[in-house]
């Protein structure tokens, strides 16, 4: 099962241009098997995003990406989101009392939403999110090392703003999953993988196939 873990709309992002429902028509289009709208402080979309998967029957979760004191994180599991900036300890340590998981976004972006090595003085961390669509290629390989080197999980996932972007890198579940306690569970017992969409199918990021790598 192929999901793209990491994804804006328009409605709750203001960065992003693409609507759920065009996320939805790409994601499907493609291949996938879900998304997971991880909008920028926000978990708003989680009643109109529950509705349109009964509607179409594809699986949509809803998550957030929060910035922290160090860097980006993308919460899973987090019903009330933390209203005030934190420290990235504070917010593992809060997504661990919700039972959820908190991965680090594109930690080597040059942007200063990174969290880069502070990822080495965090405990409890559950995974990393090394192949991101938004950023460049040789941090995403810094990222991919880092967390093989700290044996964290490794998750792809597009951080499309634009409708031409879905899909970019995506995360495998080789079991499948049915809901966001399946996809929480999955990364805790880190069966999982990263994938990139390439020649108009989906290849592993973690093996020779991977195109750069």
């Amino acid at each position: 099962m192929i999901i793209d873990t990491h994804l804006h709309e328009s409605k709750y992002s203001l960065d992003s241009s693409v609507s759920l429902e065009e996320i939805v028509s790409r994601a499907r289009e493609m291949g996938l098997d879900g998304v997971c709208i991880t909008d920028h402080e926000s978990n708003e979309i989680t009643d109109e995003a529950k509705r349109l998967s009964k509607e179409t029957g594809f699986l949509i979760l809803v998550g957030a990406e929060i910035l922290t004191y160090e860097g980006d994180m993308t919460v899973f599991g987090l019903a009330g989101l933390p209203q005030e900036k934190m420290h990235a300890c504070e917010l593992i340590e809060l997504v661990s009392q919700n039972k959820g998981v908190a991965i680090s976004s594109h930690p080597y972006r040059q942007n200063n939403r990174g969290m880069g090595d502070h990822i080495r003085d965090l405990r409890n961390l559950w995974a990393v999110e090394a192949f991101n669509g938004s950023t460049e290629f040789s941090h995403n390989m810094r990222a991919y090392h880092l967390s093989r080197e700290l044996n964290l999980p490794c998750l792809g996932g597009s951080d499309a703003h634009l409708r031409h972007k879905v899909g970019r890198f995506a995360t495998v579940f080789p079991d499948g999953i049915r809901d966001e306690r399946d996809f929480i569970e999955a990364v805790v017992a880190k069966e999982v993988f990263p994938v990139t969409f390439e020649g108009g199918r989906f290849i592993s990021c973690i093996e020779d196939s991977c195109p750069g790598f």
